[in-house]
């Protein structure tokens, strides 16, 4: 419980913050009473539970408890949702000091059933139902492993238990196996009516709608706070989908990873990691992330820049930085009680972090293809010998820009006067040999008939200190492939 309080700590701080500096409003209508009674709190879990409402939930709690309010109502109208989801949020209800009061509108079923169990009293409106709680795949609609079954069922046992209620009935809801006299048969999966309900202790009460819960609970003259889903848990259910949270895994990572192969980290890459910030962002609201997967996606960048700078090729460090990344993608987007990770949420977190990789990988490929044909982008001061023999020094185009013939489209700039064009063509360098001053990957520099020159291979590697000669000379771009040492004892 110590390790649900934490994360329930972590996410109310990191809402408020964001709730006090973006939004400058708490999602809240009404206020505490003049004359300082306290109020009651009221949030609505409707339609699909996702990950978006444990952060919503955490949030009226804690706001519930500071104010010091009298109870919290939860109105529930759901057809269920996602396990990971309501488990977070039935840790949230049994372990707040509040009175919890579920008011079951219409429908509480699977995920449902679990919120209003974990409250201490339910109230229910005509016509209700609340059960069916069996754990299904998420894509077939099949009936989840065993291993699930029986640890949701123990949940459902044990809030039952909390509360003061028959654990067999709440069995009863999750496993077709248990048989309830009178109530349910085997293999029959149990869902209450209002009558059932209140006949065996799942109801405390029947009422028409809110109000008439709110006269009927003697908090008709205290203030009712309507906590509503803040901007923060919208976004958090937008992030945490499958489709989101995979682009902005992908595209963040090949904006980082690219900016590494152009020459150095820019705008580009800060943009990646921005990405990167909100997926982890997201996930860890949503109670799923923690600092290990975000250490594990740290490691795998650098090992994917030990390949880039330090390495040659794509190798080794490249294949482990994927494997670290995919690794810590996968675990950001799956709860941390594994025993409650049905398959589909592992298929789901494995297929989306499998396509990212994939596509961070075809990326990869094809920024070296491109580094390979056209030459690493740099900053760097470039020289071009001119037939007299003096050097004519031009600022190359830097980063990518230079993927996409930056630089010949600047270069039309270069002598914009047409009195500054140079009287003579330029040499060609063609068949010119040196010695290469670093190594190059493909990309670095090289000493050529005395003189600091950018050049590339065709892909090869070329140590530091090995001879080159000059293949092709494009005057923004020279590209060189690996000699012999010339033979100087020749007269």
């Amino acid at each position: 419980m110590e390790l649900a309080r934490s994360r329930i700590l972590v996410r109310t701080l990191l809402l408020a913050v964001i709730t006090l500096l973006v939004l400058g409003s708490p999602g809240v209508t009404g206020a505490q009473d003049d004359d300082g009674r306290a109020p009651v709190y009221h949030v609505m879990i409707s339609g699909e539970i996702d990950l978006g409402l444990p952060a919503y939930l955490d949030r009226a709690i804690g706001e519930a408890e500071a104010a010091g309010a009298t109870a919290l109502i939860i109105e529930i109208d759901t057809p269920g949702g996602r396990l990971d989801a309501v488990i977070q949020m039935r840790g949230s209800i049994i372990d707040t000091d509040l009175r919890t009061i579920a008011l079951v509108d219409s429908t509480a079923f699977s995920a449902g059933a679990l919120v209003a169990i974990s409250s201490e009293e339910i109230w229910m409106t005509p016509g209700s139902v609340m059960g069916a709680a069996t754990p299904v795949m998420g894509g077939t609609g099949e009936v989840a492993d065993e291993k699930t079954i029986s640890a949701v069922r123990a949940t459902f046992e044990a809030a039952a238990e909390e509360n003061g209620r028959d654990p067999q009935v709440a069995a009863a809801m999750v496993d077709t196996r248990i048989v309830v006299e009178g109530l349910v048969g085997n293999e029959e999966l149990l869902t209450l009516t209002v009558s059932q309900a209140v006949e065996f202790g799942y109801a405390d009460g029947v009422v028409t709608n809110l109000d008439d819960l709110i006269v009927e609970l003697g908090f008709d003259d205290q203030e009712l706070v309507m906590v509503t889903l803040g901007f923060a848990e919208q976004i958090v259910r937008f992030i945490t989908s499958s489709v989101i949270a995979g682009l902005l895994f992908t595209i963040g990572l090949l904006l980082i990873i690219g900016d590494l192969f152009s020459g150095g980290i820019g705008i580009v890459a800060g943009i990646g990691v921005v990405m990167l910030a909100v997926f982890f962002w997201g996930h860890l609201l949503a109670g799923l992330a923690g600092w290990e997967d975000i250490a594990l996606v740290v490691v795998g960048l650098l090992l994917i820049a030990v390949e880039v700078f330090v390495l040659p090729g794509f190798g080794v460090a490249g294949i482990l930085g994927l494997i670290s990344l995919s690794i810590g993608g996968f675990l950001a987007m799956i709860y941390r009680e594994f025993e409650f990770v049905t398959n589909a949420d592992m298929l789901r977190a494995g297929l989306t972090m499998g396509l990212a990789v994939l596509g961070v990988a075809l990326g990869m490929i094809a920024i070296l293809m491109l580094v390979a044909r056209r030459g690493p982008p740099s900053g760097l001061v470039l020289q071009a010998r001119l037939a007299g023999g003096d050097a004519v020094t031009e600022r190359g185009s830097t980063g990518w820009l230079n993927f996409f013939d930056g630089n010949e489209r600047l270069e039309r700039d270069t002598f914009a006067d047409a009195a500054e064009l140079p009287a003579e063509p330029l040499h060609s360098m063609v068949g010119a040999t040196g010695t290469a001053m670093s190594d190059l990957r493909p990309g670095g520099l090289a000493e050529i008939d005395g003189q600091r020159v950018d050049v590339v291979t065709s892909g090869e590697f070329v140590a530091r200190g090995e001879h080159i000669q000059v293949v092709r000379d494009e005057r923004y771009r020279r590209v060189v492939r690996r000699i012999e040492a010339p033979d100087r004892t020749r007269g």
